[in-house]
């Protein structure tokens, strides 16, 4: 017997081998919350009719509709062999990333996944929110088609989970699909404010076999409290046409993406950070959460690597007798040579994140 609460919700997601024909979900996440929902547009009829004043049910009609929303979770380390809950698999589709397969390191059990930004083109999730419903209880199944991530938000704070925010559109909704029988691998552990092991400005950035590397960068002695990573993909979302009955035809790109992003933290020494920004000069960047062990000592790893990052704020102002705050606003540039960002991610996850 289900809860009669979001205790018994349940999200599972699958790569549609083409935009927007719904497959099975085979991969299931624990998620914080979301708010994917099917909207539609509603027309009503403006003719005149003698001694009519309010608008006439016959004449109010759906002329198409819409999904979007959020789906926020923890994030993952990958303890398991399997795809099961691959963060992979999201961050090939927040990325468009042609990383299908992790390549093993060495003779370990670790295995590496290195994603670079791609075109988006053809991406598309299904994706299945089970919610539950009082009365029964029962578990009612909400499947979302033709799903691709349009934004994206990686953060974590002082004595925080890291999470991952993926804003999704989507084609149309089915209530009637069965609600998929979820299952978790475990163990499966999270990243944490804890476990950043890598925090450096500068250096010098290679990229050699489809991977960048950052030699000699100097760790930030700033004691930054927070971190935001985010990604904006900008899409034609309103592509209707005839024939299609209402739904919306697959989201395309039509603008110059963007990676930005936020530090919080004190106001330490002014040359680390707002001499940087003043110069108006970009700097290789890379922060890594690691713990624990995939294998022969190469520990699970999350790393980000921007090897051109601009500062674009770095605000500090006195309030008050407290330590000073800085907020700090950056940009990611393409220098021409590497790319603009990759996210990589060691685990024991040797089955394809497609």
């Amino acid at each position: 017997m289900p809860y009669a609460s979001g205790l018994s919700a349940q999200l599972g997601i699958a790569a549609e081998s083409v935009w927007g024909t719904p497959v099975t979900v085979t991969k299931f996440y624990e998620f914080l919350n979301e708010t994917l929902q099917w909207t539609p547009t509603f027309l009503d009829g403006e003719g005149l009719h003698s001694g009519q004043a309010y608008k006439r049910d016959a004449r109010t009609v759906i002329s198409r509709f819409s999904v979007a929303g959020d789906v926020v979770m923890e994030h993952t380390d990958g303890q398991t062999t399997g795809a099961a809950a691959s963060m992979g698999t999201w961050w090939k589709h927040c990325l468009g990333s042609a990383v299908t397969t992790p390549v093993q390191i060495g003779a370990t059990t670790a295995y590496r996944q290195t994603h670079t930004p791609g075109s988006k083109a053809g991406f598309g999730l299904t994706v299945q929110v089970g919610r539950p419903q009082i009365n029964g209880p029962t578990v009612q199944p909400f499947t979302y088609e033709g799903c691709k991530v349009a934004s994206w938000e990686f953060s974590c704070n002082d004595n925080q989970i890291a999470r991952l925010t993926a804003s999704l559109l989507g084609q149309d909704e089915a209530t009637a699909t069965a609600l998929a029988t979820a299952s978790f691998p475990a163990p499966n552990g999270v990243f944490n404010f804890r476990d950043v092991s890598v925090f450096t400005l500068g250096g010098t950035v290679t990229t050699a076999a489809g991977r960048t590397t950052i030699a000699s960068g100097v760790s930030v002695a700033s004691l930054v409290s927070g971190i935001t990573i985010s990604g904006d993909t900008g899409m034609k979302d309103d592509r209707y046409g005839f024939g299609n009955a209402g739904a919306r035809g697959e989201p395309l790109e039509n603008a110059q993406p963007t990676i930005t992003g936020t530090f919080a933290t004190e106001f330490y020494s002014r040359t680390e950070l707002y001499d940087v920004f003043k110069a108006n000069q970009s700097t290789p960047f890379q922060i890594d959460f690691t713990h624990g062990d995939a294998g022969s000592s190469n520990p699970y790893r999350l790393s980000f690597v921007i090897p051109a990052l601009r500062l674009k704020s770095a605000a500090t102002n006195v309030g008050g007798p407290d330590v000073l705050e800085q907020a700090i606003e950056w940009e990611a540039y393409d220098n021409g040579v590497d790319p603009i960002l990759q996210v990589e991610l060691v685990s024991k996850q040797s089955t394809s994140v497609a």
